[in-house]
């Protein structure tokens, strides 16, 4: 706290950058509800149909809007004819506007605008026109009547990945997630190795499928825009709106209270949310715009199609020298995103020469950005399915093999690791699995009619820090049991991961109250700014800033009652004070600063005849086993609350040190010997990611990346007409996911890990790291039940088919 906020009301905020290794002031509270198995908080609002998704926001002369998508792959919109809509009973207007439209969806943490232009045609699905109605039904039916006149230059479009290979060129590594870097000379110790590996593995183009489809309700009060919206990120996808309809800060309003999965499709806006606000807009109603299944996977982010080159080069004991993973994905022309598929290369093994290179393909298909686990969801299946080659290469147990190459520090950094578990993972998941029991020959177990194999993958996941705001209040609540609650503001967002549930864990540990007495308010623009979900670094970033707003709720309750920061303990609504207090110089100089504020307070009152606050700690007297109750000493606050704001930053320990998460993946597969047939018997993961906020929330994550990783290595492929760039498989009948039939038992250790260097609260990301390494598990398990090998994702029967055992 600055002199002039001691001396004028404001609202403190507790800042911190991570420079340097932090202490959690977890160890010293007394609720210890952090990492307890807690049940979430919003459950019961969902289970009971009482959690509004934007879709089922309803306001008062509303309409309905559909969108109507281009029918080419390349080429430009002539005309757009409404004609044969007159006869349509409840259609209101067909709304267009081809300068503002959006032509794809955004990155997510992106400020600006996403490309627009909706008369120029890029991709089979665009976006080009909204038909607004009475009813969904009408708007529907409108939709599909609408006469669109093309140029068409589909024959020019670029719509075959396999025939623009040729055309692959540098990525824009400004815009990316991940760079180019060499280490030594790998081509040279490549060809110098007494054993190597190349490889060129493909995987597909893969749909988020969330549940939720892609919404937005939008009506102008005035000028100011109000967004009903299914969005990850709000406090970056407001600054998308403004900068697509010129607006300012103050014009803008995103709420997002409820979302109903992404997986990175709604990480920026997509098209029907300024197209609701163009309607909202000309025809001064609400305006509701929710995409239907098939345009969800037509014009929203998808994963981007890989082609992967991983060469490694060892010696006879299997130590790698060399290590290259080279990537091509592809995008729309004159977008920056590729996918980086390397990113867990750079650190995972040792090796002294080694090569990341990426190339782009531009195609005329939808937007390829993050989907869930960007870069290692892909990226991993290629180098630990090459490592698991390498390792039958050499006679070597797939688990030794990655004991011998781990590494002391990044190699390709040369910086050390702020904590890493990997071989603790391999092992304790090991052990549960069974995995010493294995019949290591391939097709060696046949029960039946099934060849029976296991696999291992290890799992990796870089762990990041963003800005985030969160503001903390104590008030008297007199429903409340404690006569006291602690409302949280953020506007991050619950995505289905449980951002309700583990910060009021947070919040309620550091303030001393149950679960029940907090109010977590979140998805709203007008909260403070927060990072949003994504990147697995959303629980870290706005949990922190939660975290230290509540720290600094408890320094001003301290000082407040005449204790200290160190002396204070708050637990079950009351305060007490524990231990001595150890000033430090800062402590000497804080305490010299506010006898100064003081004498200044009392100058200014005499001045100017403004009563302003003093400390007063005669009431409080603390010798002997005495406590007060929070509620009491909060209703001595003016309106009888207390607020205060914490702020987050990343800082120098991101570079200093690497860090990420680890795990490792083991998987036991059964594939019928005449079909091909693949289906997974039983998974186990081990994971550390740092101290855990909830074991019931972190291992559903687990749960949900193992089997995102069944259907990466078994069935999700994007499918694109090669002559017209039709999405073919653009629903959930025929874009296959697992389903409930699909799925075995799964089985998830959590490895105890503490790592002071991410964040105050020790934490890391974890359900993208279950991702990472689950596809690649099960191919191995795959190889090793039927000795085939396959190159090209997903695995389905008819690669096998032919290269069965007999």
């Amino acid at each position: 706290m600055s002199l002039l906020d001691s001396v004028l009301p404001s609202e403190p905020t507790k800042k911190m950058t991570m420079n340097e290794p932090v202490d959690s002031s977890f160890t010293n509270t007394t609720n210890n509800l952090v990492g307890k198995a807690i049940n979430r908080v919003d459950g019961p609002l969902k289970v009971s149909g009482q959690a509004p998704y934007s879709a089922e926001i309803y306001r008062d002369n509303q309409a309905y809007g559909v969108l109507v998508g281009a029918k080419i792959a390349k080429g430009h919109v002539e005309s757009i004819d409404s004609s044969a809509l007159d006869d349509i009973p409840g259609i209101i207007k067909v709304v267009t506007d081809p300068k503002h439209f959006l032509r794809n969806p955004q990155q997510g943490t992106a400020t600006k605008a996403p490309t627009q232009g909706a008369s120029e045609i890029f991709y089979h699905g665009q976006p080009i026109a909204v038909v607004v109605a009475e009813t969904f039904e009408a708007a529907t039916e409108g939709a599909q009547a609408v006469r669109v006149t093309y140029k068409d230059e589909t024959e020019q479009a670029a719509l075959d990945f396999a025939k623009e290979l040729s055309n692959a060129h540098e990525v824009n590594e400004k815009e990316g997630s991940d760079k180019n870097a060499v280490n030594g000379d790998p081509e040279q110790g490549l060809a110098d190795s007494p054993v190597t590996i190349e490889r060129f593995y493909h995987t597909p183009n893969q749909t988020s499928a969330a549940m939720e489809p892609h919404a937005t309700l939008a009506y102008w009060e005035e000028d100011k825009l109000i967004l009903y919206t299914s969005n990850q990120m709000i406090a970056s996808c407001k600054q998308q709106i403004m900068d697509a309809l010129d607006l300012n800060k103050d014009q803008v309003q995103m709420i997002a209270h409820y979302v109903g999965g992404g997986f990175g499709s709604k990480l920026g806006i997509a098209p029907e949310s300024i197209a609701a606000a163009i309607a909202a807009k000309e025809l001064d109603r609400p305006v509701l715009v929710c995409m239907t299944r098939p345009q969800v996977m037509e014009a929203t982010v998808k994963r981007s199609n890989t082609r992967q080159r991983i060469a490694i080069g060892c010696d006879e004991q299997g130590v790698i020298n060399t290590l290259i993973h080279d990537s091509i994905s592809s995008n729309l022309p004159d977008e920056g995103f590729f996918e980086p598929s390397a990113l867990s290369t750079h650190y995972l093994y040792r090796g002294e020469n080694r090569q990341v290179n990426y190339q782009q393909v531009d195609m005329n298909q939808l937007l390829s950005g993050s989907m869930r686990a960007p870069g290692e969801a892909v990226g991993m299946i290629a180098l630990e399915c090459a490592m698991d080659e390498l390792a039958t290469q050499l006679d070597i147990d797939p688990i030794e093999l990655r004991r011998r190459n781990e590494p002391e520090k990044d190699p390709s950094q040369d910086i050390p690791f702020s904590t890493r578990q990997l071989i603790a993972c391999m092992e304790q998941g090991a052990e549960r699995f069974g995995w010493s029991e294995r019949n290591a020959k391939p097709a060696s177990q046949l029960e039946g009619d099934w060849w029976i194999g296991t696999g291992m993958a290890a799992s990796s996941r870089g762990n990041s820090l963003q800005q985030s705001e969160a503001r903390a209040t104590l008030q008297v609540d007199k429903s409340k049991e404690l006569g006291v609650k602690a409302v949280i503001e953020t506007d991050m967002t619950d995505i289905g991961t449980g951002s309700y549930t583990v910060f009021s864990q947070v919040a309620a540990d550091l303030l001393g109250l149950p679960i029940d007495h907090i109010e977590m308010k979140l998805g709203d623009s007008e909260l403070p700014p927060a990072s949003g979900s994504g990147g697995s670094f959303g629980a870290a970033s706005s949990g922190s800033s939660i975290y230290l707003a509540c720290e600094q709720l408890r320094d001003m309750i301290a000082a407040k009652v005449g204790l200290y920061a160190d002396t204070i303990q708050l637990g079950n609504g009351y305060i007490k004070q524990v231990g001595t207090h150890n000033p430090s110089k800062t402590d000497t100089a804080i305490e010299t600063v506010k006898g100064q504020a003081e004498s200044l307070k009392d100058k200014i009152s005499e001045k100017t005849g403004l009563a302003l606050p003093k400390s007063d700690t005669s009431k409080y007297d603390f010798d002997g086993p005495k406590s007060y109750a929070l509620a009491e000493v909060i209703a001595d606050y003016d309106e009888q609350k207390l607020s205060a704001k914490g702020q987050i930053k990343p800082g120098k320990n991101g570079k200093s040190h690497r860090q990420a998460s680890f795990g490792a993946n083991f998987a036991e597969v059964a594939v019928h010997k005449v079909t091909g047939e693949i289906r997974v018997k039983r998974m186990t993961g081990a994971f550390a990611a740092g101290r855990i906020l909830n074991h019931n929330t972190a291992t559903s994550q687990c749960y949900g990346g193992m089997v995102f990783g069944i259907g990466s290595a078994l069935m999700e492929e994007v499918i694109h007409d090669k002559r017209d760039g039709r999405l073919c498989n653009h629903d959930l009948a025929e874009y296959h996911v697992p389903v409930n039939a699909d799925v075995p038992q799964l089985d998830v250790i959590l490895v105890e890990e503490d790592d002071p260097y991410t964040n105050p609260m020790h934490i890391k990301g974890i359900g993208e790291t279950a991702i990472s390494g689950a596809a690649a598990a099960i191919a191995n398990a795959v190889y090793n039940a039927v000795g085939v090998r396959v190159y090209e994702f997903p695995i389905t029967l008819d690669k096998l088919l032919y290269e069965m055992p007999e």
